[in-house]
Order: C-alpha cells, then structure tokens, then sequence
C-alpha cells in the first residue's frame, strides 16, 4: 500500500507505467479512497493499493507522507527500458537514474515514492542519450 497525496496524479504516473486501475473503493464514512491498480492479465495476483486519505472536514492541514510512510521502492520488469523512459520524460517525468546500462532506471511517482524500471531478459546494449546522462537528485 502507498500513501498518496493526488490520487489522479499518481494513477496517471502509474498507468504511464503500464498498470491500468482494476477497482476503486470511495469510503465516506472513513474518508479515504483505496484504488487498486495491476499489470495486463495481473488483477487479483499483484496489485498495488494507493490508499488516499481526504482531507479532515474541519478544513485543517491534510496529512503529508514523507519516505518513511512509504517504503524503499516498488520495481517493474518492463520490456524495453528505453522506449519506456523516453515516454516517461515525454509526459515530464524526471528520470533520476537513466538506464545507462540498458537494465535499471529509477523514477519517482507524485508523491516521491521511488520506482525502478529493470529491463525483461537480457540488457539491452547502450543507447544515447541514456549512456551519457547522469543521476538526478535521489532515486
């Protein structure tokens, strides 16, 4: 389960991923909103849960989440490395480890949770701009 801050911003993220919203839980009475999303042909085998607490109705400071309310990071075999980063910095998602090996890359969702993308099967070979680019901030 990850906390989440925006939950159209991060089901957004997440789909740009690959993972497509499998259900949806709205609780009034416990204001909060579960949204269960998964891989093609993965519902009900793995899933993850973005669990979005509302804000309180006295109109106080919602709850913030930092790295210690989520956890190290959630990973995802992708089928080709490249093309997936390069859609990712084309809808503006900051790629913090580039996949200059051609196997691992690193981003981090709406709510800065970190995400590593490792490439299905072998490595592919180097490719620019990947090879030459360098980390940016934490992944």
């Amino acid at each position: 389960m990850l906390r989440v801050s925006d939950p159209d911003a991060s089901v957004a993220f997440f789909e740009l991923l690959g993972l497509e919203q499998v259900r949806r839980h709205d609780s009034e009475q416990g204001r909060f909103t579960l949204i269960f999303l998964a891989a093609p042909g993965e519902k009900n085998i793995a899933e993850v849960e973005l669990t979005y607490n509302w804000p309180p109705e006295d109109g106080s400071t919602p709850e913030q989440y930092g790295g210690g309310r989520n956890f190290g990071h959630l990973a995802y075999a992708v089928d080709d490395i490249y093309a997936l980063c390069q859609k990712l910095v084309d809808a503006g998602v900051t790629i913090n480890r580039p996949p200059r090996d051609g196997h691992m890359a690193f981003v981090r969702s709406p709510d800065n949770i970190s995400v590593e993308l490792l490439q299905k099967g072998e490595r592919l070979s180097a490719q620019e701009p990947w090879a030459s680019m360098e980390n940016i901030g934490e992944w």
